[in-house]
């Protein structure tokens, strides 16, 4: 049997019965459950990090969007906010909507 375990293998065992021997077996169920909650949290902050930049490319595609809409419409957008320009648009888009 010794054979058949490498060096990890041991290291972990070793791991195990000094959690044992510390702890006990009655608290190893509240540790193992502590243990999965870290990496549940861990696993959410690694996957929101590689959601940023998702989102940013969504946003600068709104942008974007908004823009060509604002140039269809007839609409300047030079030296106004996102917000002005949303503004002009829905106004225009009401304008239409009365004339027909």
């Amino acid at each position: 049997m010794y054979l058949l375990l490498g060096g990890q293998e041991w290291i972990v065992i070793l791991i195990a019965v000094v959690i044992l021997l510390i702890w006990g077996p009655s608290k190893l169920p509240s540790l193992a459950r502590g243990l999965g909650e870290a990496i549940r949290e861990f696993r959410k902050a690694t996957s929101g990090i590689e959601e940023e930049p998702r989102k940013v490319e969504k946003r600068e595609e709104i942008d974007q969007k908004l823009l060509e809409t604002a140039r269809a419409l007839g609409i300047s957008i030079e030296g106004k906010t996102k917000e002005q320009i949303l503004d002009e648009i829905n106004k225009k888009i009401a304008e239409l909507k009365k004339t027909q």
